[in-house]
């Protein structure tokens, strides 16, 4: 297949499984501003800084409060990673790739970017926002089903794939961020009294309580948490899963060169990881590092495969 044609899969895939985490990430932080007393105070400029925008978002707002953060991540179509952003690249993408896929691909996709368009104006409601996301959600995980029941998985799916996977275990490793800013040692009395509310929710966010339970068997805590969304090889969002599928789809690509390598080292290093052993700082740092390793192993897979990197996505 064409270089430029497995390019614009991979960011199809990427831009898809970003709008789906964008949209994870402000209802968990919206599930646990429910489940909190109103006396604990949950910063929502958290989630600016988990993803890297706290500059570009004080160009545009004075103040870190719901509807500016929600406005931000969700409907402002200039920042380049919100979720209204990604679901434009995404149409796009598909849209001059509608030779590789089938045809209900690009209508759920439409439809999505449709939706989305037509119903920004409703964020700025709690009680809508929660029915906005669930459809976003809800599409995201429609297509990802629509490629795995419709698509031959050969070289153009296995594109798809490494960019979900790619985006997801980078924004499993933000959410982590998330938790760990929210846990930190400075936190307040009160908010350490609801621990157990705040990983709870982590889980749901990625859809991973029920597996936690089957799993770990014991009450949820921070440390056995963490362990399961980084090292747990068979939960579908957990970072150590995430890498294996990268491995696997990277293994059957033609021309893959030195990258086999680089994922093992990668897991390695991930599997090196015990939190239960690691301070709250030093656990940024962990979060962190991942984070720069995923963004170079994007740069590789672009060297190898693509003609060339585009700064705009890359960002």
């Amino acid at each position: 297949m064409l270089s430029r044609s497995a390019e614009r899969l991979y960011w199809l895939a990427r831009y898809l499984e970003r709008t789906e985490s964008i949209a994870r990430l402000v209802s968990v932080h919206m599930n646990l501003l429910m489940d909190l007393p109103k006396d604990v105070e949950m910063g929502w400029l958290q989630l600016v800084k988990i993803n890297g925008a706290e500059q570009v978002f004080h160009e545009k707002y004075t103040v870190a409060n719901e509807a500016n953060v929600t406005r931000f991540l969700l409907a402002d179509a200039s920042y380049s990673s919100s979720l209204f952003s990604s679901l434009i690249a995404a149409r796009e993408n598909i849209r001059t790739s509608r030779d590789l896929l089938p045809d209900e691909a690009w209508e759920q996709v439409n439809e999505m970017y449709l939706y989305a368009k037509n119903n920004l104006d409703a964020i700025a409601s709690r009680r809508n926002r929660v029915l906005f996301l669930n459809e976003i959600l809800k599409g995201c995980q429609r297509f990802t089903g629509l490629l795995s029941g419709y698509m031959s998985h050969n070289n153009p799916y296995l594109f798809i794939s490494l960019g979900r996977y790619l985006e997801r275990a980078d924004m499993t490793t933000r959410i982590l961020d998330l938790a760990s800013l929210l846990l930190s040692e400075s936190r307040s009395h009160e908010l350490r009294q609801y621990e157990t509310i705040l990983w709870m929710n982590i889980l749901k966010s990625l859809n991973a309580l029920l597996m936690y339970r089957q799993y770990v068997r014991s009450r949820v805590n921070g440390g056995d948490v963490l362990n399961f969304l980084l090292l747990n090889k068979n939960l579908p969002r957990a970072v150590a899963c995430c890498i294996r599928e990268l491995s696997g789809c990277i293994h059957k690509l033609p021309n893959h060169d030195g990258l086999p390598g680089k994922l093992l080292a990668l897991s390695d290093t991930v599997q090196a990881i015990d939190t239960r052993q690691t301070t709250q700082l030093e656990l940024r740092e962990i979060l962190d590092d991942l984070q720069n390793k995923f963004g170079d192993l994007h740069t590789q897979i672009a060297e190898n495969w693509f003609l060339q990197v585009s700064a705009e996505q890359a960002d």
